[in-house]
């Protein structure tokens, strides 16, 4: 989550090369100062749009960990009635049997990869996407604050005069977002759907 490196707006501001100042605006009750930090991780974890993201992403691991178990109760009882089977069927007829039953477990294999990787593919966009949804909203505290740039305080090796923001952009974040979630109470993704196709288990007749 170090997408966030720097907001910045180059809008000609006057005294940028100036030290920091930090006044109390009345007008707007935000601590004014140029340089802001703000600390992405914990904005992240700490705000309801983040850990509605977080929670559907485990939602989905969890899902995919029982799928799995049920798949695998499901092969195994086919490999038993394969099993039992050899005694009664002819060799040829036998073998047809197992070399369908190896693709099919083959098939689910590589459909139950595919799964996993889109969803560590999910999990790893996810912060980038939490940010580019909240961003239209720490871009309107900046010009709140009077800022110049956002820096991310994970970044920041020693810090005099700024003002730490993430307190306020979480309550901000909060009051504006929520959760994210639409009226069926699901959260809306940004991430783009996966071009990778699904692939169900063939059945076996």
């Amino acid at each position: 989550m170090r997408r966030l490196a720097a907001l910045i707006l180059s809008a000609g501001l006057a005294g940028a090369a100036q030290a920091p100042e930090m006044v109390r605006a009345q007008d707007v009750g935000i601590v004014q100062s140029q340089i802001l930090v703000l600390d992405p991780e914990q904005l992240f974890e700490r705000s309801k749009l983040g850990q509605a993201l977080a929670a559907d992403l485990q939602a989905q691991r969890e899902a995919l960990i029982a799928r799995n178990r049920d798949l695998e109760a499901q092969l195994s009882a086919e490999e038993q009635a394969l099993t039992d089977l050899r005694d009664t069927t002819s060799p040829e007829e036998f073998r047809d049997m197992a070399d369908a039953f190896d693709e099919k477990v083959q098939q689910i294999r590589r459909d139950s990869d595919a799964r996993v990787r889109r969803l560590e593919r999910n999990r790893e966009r996810a912060p980038v996407d939490f940010m580019r949804r909240v961003e239209p909203v720490l871009v309107e505290l900046m010009r709140e604050a009077g800022g110049l740039v956002v820096l991310d305080r994970r970044n920041v090796l020693i810090q005099a005069g700024v003002i730490d923001i993430t307190e306020i952009a979480v309550a901000r974040i909060d009051a504006i977002l929520g959760d994210g979630r639409d009226a069926t109470g699901e959260t809306q993704p940004e991430t783009q759907p996966s071009t990778e196709p699904e692939t169900e288990p063939a059945t076996q007749d």
